[in-house]
């Protein structure tokens, strides 16, 4: 398990009192990023693949060099299917309008979970529209979770494409993304598995389940915002028509046509994100230190413990399955809006989200029109779990008693 003392590393808690269980939304910084951050835009702010100079050219190596480490990150057999994008959302997009946009017929459909953030939903919804073809969905079973049994009926031969998240964004469950790879692949079809929760909190490894896709953002997992990553099968990017077109993408360019350049970099027209690039490095080199593993245990263990704790007060009602994945937790109190709690556990001290959270499908699904998230980090203690839970429970009786 992970020592407390791990908080050390990161300034935001050295300066704040806050309680911060937003992680889900996004994570605080650790030193090193900042640093490194600062260092680079301080003595090595030069644009990447374009000058000749040396000092530039150190830049465009340590650039190239993260596309390597995100590689090994996730256990990508090659860097060339790691793409920088701006967020889980753009790499999405890219995929949807890049290139099944090109791909998808009438009567074609795309399988996706009643679960997904709007992310991994409204690209679909609006592309199957536009091509005459169907969204299906993958539902909930009794215990909180994806229906694999479902799934098996739902994704068939008509189905071209299966977009799931590994980690449920509100329920906090591990899908199960290996079991349904293998369900598309057996129908011809790909994968697109959104690990915007999933890569931060536990060891990643790709080769596992053979994804078609993958995308993830940087913020979520130490690194700046602005910052994305998007892996595809080689053979798979090279069908990408780039959705943006412009500097750097191109060998030449004459009056009439460009030739673009091979993959990766033709789909990274534009000056890139270059420091949110670098930053990302730097997080991923300070997560290597801690080991993705004992990563993966503090945040069950906060989880659970969070998970337990909440579920024995009266009055409130959480959701997912009571084994829990990760550190998210998602609960409402009976008779309390959930703005209402958060705002009341806010003038407490501790942050925590509410509302839809980007996946409104799903909250028609759980029969409620909002709820209260908590999510913690690695480097989030038992301590402020347990000032959670008496924050949630002194709000339960306060409303109880003002309701009276």
């Amino acid at each position: 398990m992970l020592d407390d003392k791990i908080r050390n590393d990161f300034p935001f808690f050295k300066n704040n009192q806050l309680i911060y269980l937003d992680n889900a939304a996004t994570t605080q910084k650790p030193q090193i990023v900042i640093d490194r951050m600062a260092d680079d835009y301080t003595n090595h702010s030069f644009n990447v693949h374009r000058s000749n100079y040396m000092a530039a050219q150190r830049t465009t190596d340590a650039y190239e060099k993260v596309r390597t480490t995100v590689s090994d990150f996730i256990g990508s057999p090659s860097a060339k299917s790691i793409v920088f994008t701006k967020s889980t959302t753009d790499g999405i997009n890219i995929v949807a309008n890049g290139y099944f946009a090109h791909q998808l017929q009438p009567g074609d459909e795309i399988v996706v979970a009643i679960s997904e953030h709007h992310s991994n939903l409204l690209p679909w919804q609006r592309l199957t529209e536009k091509c005459d073809a169907h969204l299906r969905y993958i539902e909930l079973n009794e215990h909180g979770q994806l229906d694999v049994q479902q799934a098996q009926k739902v994704i068939n031969d008509h189905t071209k494409l299966v977009a799931v998240a590994a980690v449920s964004n509100v329920l906090g469950n591990l899908n199960p993304i290996e079991q349904l790879a293998k369900i598309a692949h057996q129908h011809n079809a790909e994968i697109l598995i959104d690990a915007a929760q999933w890569v931060p909190d536990m060891p990643v490894n790709i080769s596992a389940f053979n994804p078609d896709w993958l995308v993830f953002s940087g913020h979520k997992m130490l690194a700046p915002t602005g910052i994305g990553v998007l892996y595809g099968k080689p053979d798979l990017l090279e069908k990408i028509e780039p959705t943006a077109v412009g500097g750097d993408m191109v060998t030449s360019v004459d009056r009439n046509h460009f030739k673009a350049q091979p993959i990766p970099i033709r789909l990274e027209a534009g000056t890139p994100n270059v420091m949110g690039v670098l930053g990302l490095g730097a997080a991923l080199d300070y997560l290597n230190t801690l080991d993705m593993h004992m990563v993966q245990k503090r945040c069950q263990f906060l989880g659970q413990f969070m998970y337990d704790k909440l579920s024995a007060l009266d009055g409130v009602v959480v959701y997912g399955n009571p084994i829990r994945d990760t550190g998210i937790v998602t609960f409402n109190v009976e008779g309390v809006h959930a703005h209402d709690v958060a705002s009341a556990l806010d003038l407490r001290g501790i942050a925590v989200r509410a509302g839809y959270h980007c996946a409104e499908p799903l909250m028609q699904a759980l029969h409620t029109n909002a709820t209260v998230r908590a999510s913690a980090y690695f480097y989030n203690t038992q301590d402020e779990i347990s000032q959670l839970v008496k924050a949630v429970k002194a709000t339960k009786e306060f409303f109880t008693s003002y309701g009276h």
